[in-house]
């Protein structure tokens, strides 16, 4: 009885293991799997990758970039602005460093000039997505990946997009005054 469950065993194991080179031979014969064959060609397709037809290379827009914190760490874009057409994706790193002495946990909120492009503004992948947590010191670049709808108004030519940066679970530091001259006084 051992050995014939052992056989069993045995052939099970070597029927799983063929079954990927069967199904490759198999999806290959037939076709069927021709989303599988990546940088292959594609029967009766051309080698020219398509063209985005959704960018509209007519006009360009504007974006900046701008950081503000909460709290004491470096929070910077890798460029302050970028031309993009609407339509078209952008990718742009942004810089984190926690100088601070512990571990810290930080999330971005952004936001958007003017208000109208708000909604014109999609971003695929973005740090703000998530919460971080950063060792003292510890150095981070993080990306923020973007189309522009091309339905935008044609009266928007720049956005700035802003986040602000702040440690979550801390008390919030309070916000930077300015000192102020009482009258009378010399400044």
């Amino acid at each position: 009885m051992t050995g014939k469950l052992v056989v069993i065993a045995v052939g099970m194991f070597a029927f799983g293991y063929a079954l990927v080179p069967i199904y490759l031979a198999i999806c290959e014969v037939t076709g069927i799997n021709i989303l599988a064959l990546g940088e292959r060609q594609v029967p009766g397709k051309s080698r020219v990758d398509p063209v985005n037809t959704q960018v509209d290379t007519s006009r360009t827009i504007t974006v900046e970039f701008d950081t503000n914190v909460r709290g004491p760490w470096h929070f910077k874009p890798a460029v302050r602005s970028v031309q993009v057409h609407p339509g078209e994706l952008t990718t742009v790193m942004y810089e984190f460093q926690n100088v601070q002495g512990r571990t810290m946990a930080a999330q971005a909120i952004p936001s958007y000039a003017p208000r109208q492009a708000a909604n014109h503004f999609n971003k695929l992948e973005c740090f703000c997505f998530n919460q971080y947590t950063l060792a003292p010191g510890e150095r981070k670049e993080w990306p923020v990946a973007f189309v522009i709808d091309p339905k935008l108004p044609k009266d928007v030519k720049t956005i700035t997009l802003s986040y602000t940066f702040f440690e979550v679970g801390a008390p919030t530091p309070p916000a930077p005054t300015a000192a102020l001259a009482r009258p009378g006084e010399a400044s």
